[in-house]
């Protein structure tokens, strides 16, 4: 067996698991969960029934490409959401079956085994997928902790020139997971200039892109890239995804986008991997992409559930509004596991400790003694939960 498969760690939910197997949650509470970023509003009618109608297309074998439709629907609307210039969707487009499938196999195809001890930088906290994707890669991860005192911004001082020397791919998350943040244009140029510097590949996760409040839209990867004049977008893929902007986490949709010769190499690594798009999948894909009006409606539902829990947790916790996304991040009174434990234990709420969503480094866990509130739930629901939130925290604090 691959021996790098005993370097991989549980994941988050599996440690939560184990958390909660030692207490009991209180019976008198019906369970909330607000620990797993899964989409719960309702899938758009629209979407399901292009699905429906586009059946007829199982009964032939998708190419990895995907249709010149639905590449060119993608390109379209990754111009007209960032307002930059349509990308040529034969070589600078490529479907993929979700965004977390395409950010694993990305390394894959990105690292080169012949290099000595190669590197793969991730922030941390991070999405666990860039971690696993690294050591399969044959890789070395290595962490720029995203703290609060520096608005989540990745420091690239905190690792050594002998890192960076040897570094072939970072990945980034903008809007971040788990803090929300978006980086700025001042961040990319710098991530840029690194990129040159060093030759590295970006690995842009933006699934969150299209959850944010008001009128201020996160800058994407691309965008920045054509402010700066980098209009070839060397060294540089955004990945998307169709499963919170749309609600239809299970329908595993997305796509990659940038730099021609990147994607050209992954789409002949994807080829041999077999992951070709169902065709019905393509038809829902391409109707959800020409939709703006179910995507506002979704960050309207957003909006008023962050604005409640908000209004109910100032008062006891230092909650903080993030840029974008679904989640908040808080810093906890007492030890995060202790805090979610509890809180389960009493009131039948779950969420997530921040430690088992970040790894040591740089001598500290920088989600040690925060927790992830996954704000997925109904209003309802979600309210409901911060409301016993509240009454877990004023009773620690008595």
């Amino acid at each position: 067996m691959n021996p790098d498969l005993e370097k991989l760690q549980p994941y988050p939910f599996q440690k939560l698991a184990a958390l909660f197997r030692v207490v009991t949650a209180n019976p008198a509470y019906r369970p909330i969960s607000l620990s797993i970023g899964e989409p719960k509003h309702a899938t758009p009618t629209f979407i399901k029934d292009a699905l429906v109608a586009g059946l007829d297309g199982l009964a032939n074998y998708p190419t990895t490409a995907g249709s010149e439709a639905l590449r060119s629907n993608i390109a379209l609307w990754i111009s007209r959401r960032y307002g930059i210039p349509t990308l040529d969707a034969q070589t600078q487009v490529l479907p993929v079956n979700g965004s977390r499938e395409a950010l694993f196999a990305f390394a894959q195809a990105v690292i080169d085994r012949s290099k000595t001890d190669p590197a793969v930088v991730c922030p941390n906290p991070f999405y666990q997928i860039y971690e696993g994707a690294a050591f399969l890669s044959g890789a070395t991860p290595y962490f720029l902790n995203t703290l609060p005192e520096d608005h989540f911004a990745l420091n690239f001082a905190q690792l050594p020139e002998a890192v960076w020397q040897r570094t072939q791919l970072i990945y980034v998350c903008s809007p971040g997971n788990p803090s929300g943040s978006v980086m700025s244009l001042a961040e990319w140029r710098d991530l840029f200039e690194m990129s040159d510097r060093y030759g590295f590949v970006i690995a842009s996760d933006e699934c969150y892109s299209e959850i944010y409040f008001g009128d201020d839209r996160p800058l994407g990867a691309l965008q920045a890239a054509q402010q700066l004049g980098r209009s070839d977008y060397k060294n540089l893929v955004m990945f998307s995804s169709l499963s919170k902007r749309s609600n239809v986490p299970g329908m595993r949709s997305g796509f990659v986008a940038g730099d021609a010769k990147v994607i050209a190499k992954f789409a002949l690594y994807r080829t041999y991997h077999g992951s070709a798009m169902n065709p019905a999948i393509q038809a829902a894909t391409i109707a959800a992409w020409n939709d703006e009006s179910h995507v506002i409606e979704n960050r309207r539902l957003y909006a008023e559930k962050f604005d409640q829990v908000v209004a109910i947790l100032k008062p006891v916790l230092p909650v903080v509004m993030p840029d974008a996304g679904f989640y908040l991040w808080i810093r906890t009174p007492i030890a995060d596991t202790d805090f979610a434990q509890q809180l389960y234990r009493d009131y039948n709420v779950t969420v997530l400790p921040g430690s088992y969503l970040a790894r040591e480094a740089q001598g500290i866990n920088p989600g040690k003694d925060f927790v992830r509130l996954a704000l997925v739930a109904n209003t309802a629901e979600t309210v409901e939960a911060a409301l016993r939130i509240a009454r877990f925290v004023t009773n620690l604090n008595q």
